[in-house]
């Protein structure tokens, strides 16, 4: 018998579409869950697979792999989508394709299978690994060829061959978890004007409900990377846990947004960031202070141009690589301890060091110097100034 491997979340979804594929390609499926951080979402899942008709599930540990190679690439580049997204979903996609594809290598499937819907970015961040890593392996996606049109569909339809799901018609959230962020959308969300619930956040304390006294973490960075908090070395899954526990103690990372999708419609998603809001500041803050003006400010760019391909699931690409070292470059000095203070929902900068500072009290000091001479922005101003100079002489000149 053929065998499809499918990227297996136990969610409705995935739950539904192993039958799926028994009933209309003959396929034997094997089940993939990626363990990117979910937590006891993953300790029923062996029993419900079986249950749901895979003939085995193969769940592969890649916490680790995710934060080295996903995650702190994205972190050093400084990508944020539209200003807010910390790309949770979108760079644990890449990563969860990839081990797909070795298990169909391992298996010796002719077919890969996800549960992404046709009107969502994930089914592009899929597909296009599968595509950059395998181009002839055959993708099937369930929500492209069904007759399923929504979540209540689905969930009648698992009852129906009694496959027991963790969404109810009166608790229709769309989440996706990972060490990184937890997504909520759909529901009572879907209306931009509907502030979301308390009982939506399951990581974060609402900031209203956090202590009423601050928190102080203090982070240190070796080229860019996160190694060590409160001044222990910690390695990178540990580093992260700790911090989501700090951070979401103290109502930080949440984020509400109607994003822009790949596939041309606007979504509302609401994001539950704690430790990647930490990180995020604390890197930026350590590059205010190490980074010249000229790098810093093309970074900015590079910045943006890096979110999109992550979101986008361009992920396996010439350019984000060439990226990457670009960015790797800028980071070379970018090493230092950052001190945060965390606040009922506000994440602020409380002190920041670095051997490889650029800024010097010398020259800043708005007291007495003697390394900076004022007389010389004179001559600086005059010439920098020129152009206007000439432009504002040759239009009062044709004014007359």
């Amino acid at each position: 018998m053929k065998k499809v491997v499918l990227a297996y979340s136990g969610g409705l979804d995935t739950s539904i579409i192993i039958p799926w594929l028994k009933e209309n390609y003959g396929y034997e499926v094997i089940a993939m869950a990626a363990d990117v951080g979910q937590g006891e979402e993953l300790e029923p899942l062996h029993e419900k697979a079986i249950k749901s008709g895979a003939q085995k599930l193969y769940i592969e540990d890649v916490k680790e792999e995710f934060l080295t190679d996903f995650v702190w690439p994205t972190l050093k580049a400084g990508a944020v989508y539209e200003g807010k997204y910390l790309l949770g979903t979108s760079f644990a996609r890449p990563l969860i394709a990839k081990k797909l594809v070795e298990i169909a290598h391992k298996e010796g499937a002719e077919a890969v299978a996800h549960g992404a819907t046709g009107k969502g970015n994930d089914q592009v961040r899929f597909e296009l690994t599968v595509k950059a890593l395998d181009p002839d392996l055959k993708i099937i996606a369930p929500w492209r060829e069904w007759d399923i049109r929504s979540r209540e569909d689905a969930i009648d339809y698992a009852k129906e061959r009694g496959i027991p799901v963790p969404v109810t018609k009166e608790r229709p959230y769309s989440m996706d978890r990972n060490i990184w962020h937890l997504s909520h959308e759909g529901g009572d969300l879907e209306d931009p004007w509907n502030e979301p619930k308390d009982d939506v956040f399951m990581i974060i304390t609402p900031p209203e409900k956090a202590p009423d006294k601050p928190t102080y973490v203090e982070i240190e960075f070796e080229q860019g990377v996160p190694v060590a908090v409160d001044g222990e070395k910690l390695p990178p899954v540990r580093l992260m846990e700790k911090l989501n526990e700090v951070a979401a103690a103290n109502g930080v990372g949440i984020v509400d947004i109607v994003e822009n999708r790949l596939v041309g419609m606007k979504s509302r998603g609401v994001y539950e960031t704690p430790g990647g809001t930490v990180l995020y500041t604390a890197h930026r803050e350590l590059e205010y202070l190490t980074l010249d003006r000229m790098t810093m400010h093309f970074k900015e760019q590079v910045a943006a141009k890096y979110a999109e391909l992550v979101y986008d699931g361009i992920w396996y690409s010439p350019l984000r690589e060439a990226l990457d070292a670009f960015v790797d470059s800028t980071q070379k000095t970018v090493t230092g301890t950052v001190r945060l203070k965390l606040y009922k929902g506000n994440c602020t900068p409380a002190g920041i060091k670095s051997p490889y500072s650029l800024y010097s009290e010398e020259f800043a000091t708005f007291g007495e110097d003697e390394v900076y001479n004022q007389k010389d922005a004179e001559g600086f101003i005059n010439l920098f100034g020129l152009p206007l100079k000439v432009r504002a002489l040759m239009e009062k000149k044709h004014s007359k």
